[in-house]
């Protein structure tokens, strides 16, 4: 099993802000985009890399590149839409595919209507990405249809967590590496993570 929790203070700011009810649609796309980027940036330290000849201005030399199948990173609709560029921006040239999910309002289970990955995706790295890890029943069903289809190295990145949906993904899939911005106190009587920053999807996207 490996949880690690994000504890750079840049990330922690930025978690701050997403939390206020009177931050905006736009400040909140940005703000999720730009720690998206944080947490990439330590989720894909363990990338794997190969030595190239490059000829600099001055002379030639060996220098290391990213090795392998392009990443493929794969939003749980709608709301894991809102971290894709922050990964993109750390690795342009990774696939990107969708897994649509709702969740049911009366039992709180997830429904797949959509999933779409990229090719050779048991050759690839697999970043899953969701702002909100609530029940873990999402992220649970989303890992369940990747491996169905091939994929092997999987890796989860939440912005905020409550412990029962670490627990739950944990359990279902102790194989995967789960990344997670803030752990939160505890899930409500309607499933919604406390304290929380309310539904990531709406406040995305400007809905209701």
């Amino acid at each position: 099993m490996s949880v690690s929790y994000m504890t750079h203070p840049l990330i922690k700011h930025k978690i701050t802000l997403l939390r206020k009810q009177t931050t905006g649609t736009n400040e909140f796309r940005k703000l999720i985009e730009e720690i998206a980027m944080l947490m990439g940036y330590e989720a894909l330290a363990d990338l794997p890399t190969a030595d190239i000849e490059v000829n600099t201005p001055i002379e030639k030399t060996v220098q290391p590149v990213i090795n392998g199948k392009k990443l493929a990173v794969v939003p749980i609709l709608r709301a894991g839409l809102g971290m894709v560029n922050g990964i993109l921006a750390l690795v342009p040239s990774a696939k990107v595919g969708h897994i649509g999910l709702y969740r049911d309002p009366e039992t709180h289970l997830p429904h797949e209507y959509y999933c779409k990955l990229p090719d050779a995706i048991d050759e690839r790295q697999i970043v899953v990405v969701d702002p909100m890890l609530a029940t873990g029943g999402s992220a649970v069903a989303a890992v369940d249809f990747i491996k169905a289809r091939g994929g092997k190295k999987i890796k989860f990145m939440s912005v905020i967590a409550a412990p029962e949906g670490v627990s739950a993904l944990m359990k279902a899939h102790p194989d995967i590496q789960l990344y997670v911005g803030c752990l939160d106190r505890c899930l409500n009587e309607n499933a919604y993570i406390c304290p929380g920053l309310g539904d990531a999807g709406d406040r995305i996207f400007g809905t209701k």
